[in-house]
């Protein structure tokens, strides 16, 4: 089995890098660094199909989380996921374009507005499986996180999810996205931020997951 791991950064998961070079993980292993955004993530994503199409694509992130019950480090799979800024506010109610029907929510790759991940791959994975939200603007604000949580009710927020779950889904190929929490959204004091743990714990389990394809 060939597996592409997609993350944005090299520093995200630089501990799976090293033990690939040491030979200590899955062989057949792919390594794409993406850059950050969605935007970016689409391309670099289109472009390495072009080259080589993977049985599997795992991508493999830190990212801001919407409960704060959930302790810094845990490493959570995505579910389903949605663009979340792509929307217009009104009268302080955000609307997505299925709102403003200027999409229809059924319509593929979409399930009622979101990017589902039904692939057998994904229920067989022992993490949490929760909702994630992809954003181009980190949220900051009070206001814009009350409106994504009454809108997405999400668990978590990055800045490349969605795009990994549309291309996958448009070009059928089973996916994974996992995440480990590094800080909780709207928290911008990074001395509070977890990064260098949620990385470790990230690494942890990619390593065991792609031991286990």
């Amino acid at each position: 089995m060939n597996c592409l791991v997609v993350a944005a950064t090299h520093y995200e998961i630089a501990p799976l890098v090293q033990q690939l070079q040491r030979g200590n993980a899955m062989p057949g292993t792919d390594i794409l660094i993406t850059g950050i955004g969605l935007t970016a993530t689409t391309y670099a994503l289109c472009r390495q199909l072009r080259i080589k199409r993977p049985d599997i694509i795992i991508q493999a992130g830190v990212g801001g989380c919407f409960d704060p019950s959930i302790p810094l480090g845990t490493v959570l799979a995505i579910k389903k996921e949605a663009f979340a800024d792509q929307a217009v506010v009104e009268k302080k109610e955000l609307k997505t374009l299925f709102d403003l029907r200027l999409a229809s929510p059924n319509q593929y790759p979409f399930t009622r507005g979101w990017l589902v991940n039904k692939s057998e791959a994904l229920t067989k994975l022992s993490l949490k499986k929760v909702t994630g939200v992809s954003v181009n603007e980190i949220t900051t604000s009070k206001q814009k996180l009350k409106q994504y949580q009454e809108k997405y009710d999400p668990v978590v927020e990055s800045m490349e999810g969605a795009a990994l779950h549309y291309v996958c889904l448009m070009e059928k190929i089973p996916f994974m996205q996992i995440r480990a929490v590094s800080n909780y959204v709207t928290e911008r004091n990074k001395k509070k931020w977890d990064l260098k743990g949620s990385i470790h714990q990230l690494n942890a389990e990619l390593f065991k997951l792609l031991n286990a394809l």
